[in-house]
């Protein structure tokens, strides 16, 4: 039977045509002086042809070792080149990664961290997908996706690397004409902006201790943006509900005002998303580790 590997028994071969001694090429190989005989062997019955004259005393390359000797002068640096290259994928940040992220944690999370990022690691390229829908890794050939839900994948590793509060809120002028709720269920009364891809529906829930209350809802306007209702809101739309990392800006600048402030809704996880194998490429570890330390000291995205 072939062997499935073309280059079996080649480093061999070539090692004992340049030294012409089983013993010193055992010793450059790091492999006993039986093994680089027996890997010779197979080499000679695969090609049908004596390479190698054994004596007791001298080995000496046949007329056919000599042609495949010449024939194959350059190979071995050609493959001890592209095994570096490819080892330099597990000890360096290097290549192309593919990142897939929501377009509400995108433009102004994940793009400037990537931007420090690819300072820090000038070997890199990086491929940034922004899309609302959780996409599958190994099909899509991303390297990595950053999400605020969590799916169950075979074969996935789920890191958290920040965390998020939902908060409600409205523009000053809002609350100036309308009033504020002063419980939940009071914004069935009130004008209220829908994030259509939330995952509760128009249903929003409130919780206070051991109350809890679920608010449905007819919105006033719902979009499949966030940024969109948050440009709504200023404006004196409605009330809107958002993580702290698509309101937080506009919280701090005076341009919204939280609602409800005794009343906590959900947290949103952020985690980054990989493929699980024994050989994880240098690029995701450390763009995940540069992850966690960028947005631990982030006052929207810090995980508590």
């Amino acid at each position: 039977m072939k062997t499935l590997d073309p280059f079996a028994g080649i480093a061999a071969f070539l090692n004992v045509a340049q030294s012409l001694s089983f013993s010193q090429a055992a010793e450059e190989l790091e492999m006993s002086r039986a093994t680089v005989s027996a890997q010779i062997q197979a080499l000679e019955k695969r090609l049908g042809t004596r390479l190698l004259q054994r004596t007791t005393r001298a080995v000496k390359l046949t007329e056919a070792g000599t042609a495949y000797r010449d024939a194959l002068q350059g190979v071995l640096p050609q493959i001890r080149e592209a095994e570096r290259a490819a080892g330099s994928f597990q000890h360096e940040a290097v290549g192309r990664m593919r990142i897939s992220a929501a377009p509400d944690l995108g433009p102004d999370h994940i793009a400037p961290a990537i931007a420090e990022f690819l300072k820090l690691n000038p070997g890199l390229s990086i491929d940034l997908d922004l899309s609302l829908d959780v996409v599958n890794l190994i099909e899509g050939n991303f390297d990595l996706a950053i999400r605020g839900t969590v799916s169950v994948e075979p074969n996935i590793v789920t890191r958290q690397i920040g965390a998020s509060p939902m908060i409600a809120c409205a523009s000053p002028a809002y609350l100036q004409r309308f009033g504020a709720p002063e419980r939940p269920d009071d914004l069935i009364r009130h004008a209220c902006l829908n994030f259509s891809r939330l995952r509760w529906g128009r249903v929003w829930q409130f919780h206070k201790g051991d109350a809890s209350l679920r608010v449905p809802l007819l919105p006033k306007m719902e979009c499949n943006d966030s940024r969109s209702l948050v440009v709504a809101a200023v404006a004196g739309a409605g009330i809107m509900l958002a993580p702290a990392f698509v309101v937080g800006p506009e919280i701090r600048s005076g341009r919204l005002v939280p609602v409800l402030p005794d009343w906590s809704v959900a947290t949103i996880p952020i985690h980054a998303v990989y493929p699980a194998n024994r050989h994880i490429a240098m690029k995701v570890k450390s763009f995940v580790a540069f992850l966690v330390e960028h947005l631990a000291g982030h006052p929207d995205l810090r995980a508590e």
